[in-house]
């Protein structure tokens, strides 16, 4: 087994207050795999530490990657940013945790056999995030910016001409977000969503850049490609009213975001959807403006009360509004270390999984309840580089409940790096026999796919997935500098950007 820490110059990544940069993990290891074999945070919640099928799977991709390259008369960091590489990854996973992703042996030698595989067309990332540059946002929250700001990869290990640039946070802004999101991955469309503060002048992700940023891609495209979020704070009362409605004068606002566990108003910690006095105004003012879409931030709770973010608030407004669309981030999936030992174990004793279980129970109560759609960003990619068993159990559950068309694609990307693996992982998992077998479960045929990769979103947002959408221009990075003075894009990284627990120190030596 090649030592991959000594063959990397880098220094050991530093430690702060028990997490460490995953960017700078990679590079003291020389790792960059193709996908992660860690749960990856952006700070929001607390990873679990490394477990031992994916510290296997970590040893594996790397043993098999240095013969295949070898083979292949190419370095292993080469041959692991080819789709061959991705489906070299995809196989380790069926030897360490079973077979759960279709893999053809032709596509470990051969990159168009990957290309054969990539059939199910429109692909529409309703959550994805970048951060505002400081010009953007003067007086964002600075604890939040603190936590990301060694976030992304540190390039000038990556790319030789970039080694003597100054390492700064430009590689969570906008230039490296359009990289890694539609030059690196096969996403067709995006929802640029709000990241809080803790008031309007601190959040790190403003509705008005979200909108400049949206703006500004569809016009480098002349196409559409991105759709903006607002944000709203309903404990805010008449304050946020009146940021909605100045939202909407100034802004084309698609949809409205929000997160339950996040309070602006004095003496409160959060506040609850179906709160009649405090939200139901707020929901109001979007139907009179014709916004249809309401995206809660459920599940992966912030620090603090984790009951804020329990999802089942969002039940009785749906029945109050029934024109309005309630869009569950995350589908409400609580905490991965509650889930993993039921996922263990097989499902065998218990099938329950904290928050999403019950949600779909009540889904299956109330059939006629038509308007909440489960959304999968971070969920899905915590699930399946931990447990591709757990993600295909809550994928049936969800589907079973809400059916394959409420069920939205979501992948919480620029933290997770390039949302092409993802999109990989999914397009490869099959339902087990198992799982179908015990709990009826359906197939991810590929009609199931295509509808939650894309059809469903277009449907909720009236985007026309047979539009003409062109590709980004060679020279959009000119036009990025005209705008704002940013520079250098590298090769596609397989960079993993968010934070992950130090103890993975530990495991390497």
């Amino acid at each position: 087994m090649p030592n991959s820490k000594t063959a990397s110059s880098c220094p050991k990544p530093e430690v702060r207050d028990g997490w460490v940069r995953k960017s700078s993990l990679d590079a003291w290891l020389d790792r960059y795999l193709p996908v992660p074999t860690q749960v990856i945070s952006n700070e929001e919640y607390l990873p679990i530490p490394q477990t031992p099928q994916q510290r296997r799977l970590e040893q594996e991709i790397i043993a098999r990657a240095e013969r295949q390259a070898h083979r292949l008369g190419m370095d292993r960091r080469r041959f692991l940013r080819t789709s061959c590489g991705m489906a070299l990854a995809f196989a380790a996973m069926n030897t360490v945790f079973g077979r759960f992703f279709h893999v053809d042996a032709a596509e470990l030698l051969e990159p168009s056999a990957v290309t054969e595989n990539k059939a199910h067309g429109f692909i529409f990332d309703v959550q994805t995030h970048h951060v505002a540059m400081p010009s953007q946002a003067p007086h964002a929250d600075q604890d939040f910016l603190k936590a990301l700001l060694d976030l992304r990869a540190t390039a000038r290990e990556m790319n030789p001409a970039l080694k003597n640039r100054e390492l700064r946070i430009e590689d969570i802004y906008l230039e490296n977000y359009i990289k890694e999101v539609f030059l690196d991955s096969e996403t067709d469309v995006v929802a640029l969503s709000a990241l809080p503060g803790t008031s309007e002048e601190t959040d790190v992700l403003t509705p008005e850049v979200i909108y400049r940023s949206r703006s500004w891609i569809n016009e480098l495209t002349s196409s559409p490609r991105v759709i903006s979020h607002g944000y709203f704070s309903p404990d805010l009362g008449q304050q946020n009213l009146e940021y909605m409605h100045a939202q909407m004068e100034k802004l084309k606002i698609d949809a409205w975001k929000g997160y339950s566990g996040v309070a602006r108003a004095k003496g409160k910690q959060g506040w609850r959807v179906d709160d009649e006095k405090l939200a139901y105004p707020a929901l109001e003012y979007a139907r009179k403006r014709g916004v249809k879409n309401i995206c809660l931030h459920k599940g992966l709770p912030f620090p603090g009360d984790p009951n804020w973010w329990n999802p089942m608030d969002v039940t009785h407004a749906a029945k109050d509004f029934p024109d309005l669309n309630f869009l569950v981030y995350h589908s409400g999936f609580k905490d991965l270390q509650e889930a993993l030992p039921a996922a263990a174990d097989g499902f065998k004793k218990t099938a329950y999984v904290p928050w999403v279980s019950d949600i779909c129970d009540w889904k299956k109560k109330n059939p006629r309840v038509s308007n909440i759609y489960m959304e999968m960003g971070s969920t899905f990619a915590l699930m399946v580089s931990a447990s591709p068993l757990l993600a295909a159990h809550v994928l049936g559950m969800i589907i079973d409940a809400f059916g394959p068309d409420h069920v939205l694609w979501g992948t919480d990307s620029i933290w997770w790096g390039s949302p092409q693996w993802q999109i990989e992982a999914f397009r490869r998992l099959e339902m087990p026999d198992e799982l179908m077998k015990r709990f009826g479960w359906r197939p991810l045929t590929a009609d199931v796919k295509r509808n939650i990769f894309g059809l469903n979103a277009a449907r909720v947002y009236g985007v026309d997935p047979e539009a003409r959408r062109n590709p980004l221009p060679g020279d959009y990075l000119e036009k990025l500098r005209r705008m704002y003075k940013q520079s250098g894009a590298s090769a596609p990284s397989n960079t993993q950007y968010g934070w992950v627990r130090a103890d993975s120190l530990g495991a390497h030596g």
